[in-house]
């Protein structure tokens, strides 16, 4: 285990957030590294602090509700397999996939940090409930400009910009485009990811006055090259490429 997975751990500890098994994880790292103590009680005095300063009152149901619903669809880190053996352990494709779309527990921990504040401050839950319904795009380009690993690269695109975010770690990528024209109402902007000579389709968006904010659909890999095409309502019938792209941006 290194820092960075004793730190996600610490945060779900101070949350009691944590399964028996990460528990069980974490103490042992604990008793191994004495060093990154300090991780965990920074941790433990912030929610202790939110704890005293929050005022009593309690966001209504339907925001804790939906809190606890987010929550819960972070999955909790895989287990460390390879500092026993030194050598890389063989990952199935399932534990590969939990890998590239890791959800931290530390997001959580600040998702919640955040929450109390606004509970103790008294904001009221509208605000709060507006970050829970954020779409899911703003949720991945918030995740990826957290990323250690965050890039993006833009290129021109009509009378605006066409900006792709990403994260190689998260196997993300987003993009955000302005300038774009509209189209009839029979069409439809496409994503695609370009792996060599093959174009895999990554969804299907429509601009809100020439805006957009999209999540690419599936796995971006290092070195992939997001273009947008125009194609027919719903998308290309063949799964292929129907018209030239109107950009194409490499991720490497």
């Amino acid at each position: 285990m290194n820092e960075h997975e004793f730190a996600e751990l610490a945060a779900g500890h101070a949350l009691h957030a944590l399964s028996a098994e990460d528990e069980a994880r974490y103490l042992e790292a604990l008793r191994a590294h004495p060093e990154w103590e300090p991780i965990a009680d920074e941790d433990a005095d912030t929610v202790g602090g939110l704890a005293d300063a929050a005022a009593p009152a309690l966001p209504s149901a339907g925001v804790r509700d939906a809190l606890l619903a987010q929550i819960a669809s972070m999955p909790q880190l895989p287990a460390d397999t390879t500092e026993s053996s030194g050598q890389d352990a063989p990952v199935p494709p399932q534990a590969s996939e939990h890998r590239a779309r890791p959800k931290r527990l530390r997001i959580m921990f600040a998702l919640a940090a955040g929450i109390a504040l606004v509970a103790g401050i008294g904001f009221g839950s509208m605000a709060l409930n507006d970050y829970l319904a954020r779409p899911a795009s703003v949720v991945a380009l918030d995740e990826i400009e957290a990323a250690a690993d965050a890039a993006q690269a833009s290129a021109p695109v009509g009378d605006g910009t066409a900006t792709v975010h990403w994260s190689a770690e998260l196997g993300e990528a987003v993009l955000v485009a302005d300038g774009l024209e509209p189209l009839e109402s029979d069409r439809t902007y496409q994503l695609w990811f370009v792996r060599g000579e093959t174009a895999l389709p990554a969804g299907i968006f429509e601009p809100e006055s020439g805006d957009a904010v999209a999540r690419l659909d599936g796995e971006m890999l290092p070195g992939d090259v997001v273009a947008v095409t125009v194609e027919p309502e719903g998308g290309s019938p063949t799964g292929l490429p129907t018209s030239e792209p109107i950009f194409a941006i490499p991720t490497a």
